[in-house]
């Protein structure tokens, strides 16, 4: 990966430098002041060269994030046992749960901090996540599968939950009952086949997610697929009834209604 953004960015390098190279032609070539237009274009060319490297440069930052917030947090499996782990990864990522048996909470305050009393019950597993707008991500799931009691999962507006994340939810097909997937915006028709491992699972909501062409089609396909489910999010008719042929039908509806009335 690195030789691949080295080699972008010996491209990128390069094709600024022709530029700028074509600017000092222009320049070396005109008048001895360069016109004003001449003056726009070398700045212009400076102003998106500048621009593009705070773009990548922010891109990578993020990806590094992502990377660093999914590690695995084999430390604390080994010291505290899994159920601590869990709660640790979920907390640093700004989540929440809570415990069987608990009807508690445990959050992260306004600034993300959370307290270690979660700690006092190793031996509990986690039932209940929500991870709702955070990075969690297809390595970050590595902290949660040995939560074999989870019932609910909340993954509304997670912007790296995508396909393979979802294939890796099999882990949970005897126990999760509740799922949200609303408003993921990588998710595909070809992810949501594979949830037909959750055995268990009694609700799921779809709603917001742009990659579905035919939502309504994709709701039936869910329902076939997981018959004791209640699919939320998606309308029948979203997709399968296209503008034109709504139109000719609201035409044809009105012409009847017409001749009717003649009838009449």
């Amino acid at each position: 990966m690195a030789a691949s953004l080295l080699s972008q960015a010996i491209k990128r390098c390069s094709a600024h430098t022709c530029a700028a190279a074509a600017v000092r032609r222009a320049l070396s070539s005109s008048a001895a002041t360069p016109s004003v237009f001449t003056r726009f274009l070398l700045k212009l060319s400076q102003y998106f060269y500048d621009v593009e490297n705070v773009l990548n440069w922010n891109d990578w930052l993020r990806s590094q994030s992502v990377i660093r917030k999914n590690r695995l947090f084999g430390y604390a499996q080994k010291n505290f046992g899994n159920n601590v782990a869990a709660a640790y990864y979920i907390l640093t990522l700004r989540g929440s749960f809570r415990f069987a048996g608990q009807s508690e909470w445990f959050r992260t305050d306004s600034r993300g901090k959370f307290s270690y009393d979660f700690m006092s019950t190793p031996d509990t597993q986690i039932v209940e996540v929500d991870l709702s707008g955070t990075l969690i991500n297809h390595n970050g799931l590595e902290n949660l599968v040995k939560q074999t009691k989870l019932q609910s999962l909340s993954l509304r507006g997670c912007p790296e939950v995508d396909d393979w994340f979802l294939a890796c939810l099999h882990v949970f097909g005897e126990s999760l009952v509740e799922l949200d997937l609303s408003h993921c915006s990588r998710i595909t028709v070809g992810g949501l086949a594979a949830l037909q491992n959750l055995r268990k699972l009694q609700r799921l909501d779809v709603s917001g997610l742009p990659r579905l062409q035919n939502p309504g089609l994709v709701r039936i396909l869910l329902e076939e697929m997981l018959p004791h489910c209640q699919v939320t999010g998606a309308e029948y008719e979203q997709g399968l009834i296209q503008p034109d042929s709504q139109e000719q039908t609201e035409n044809h509806h009105e012409a009847s209604t017409h001749t009717g009335l003649r009838h009449l």
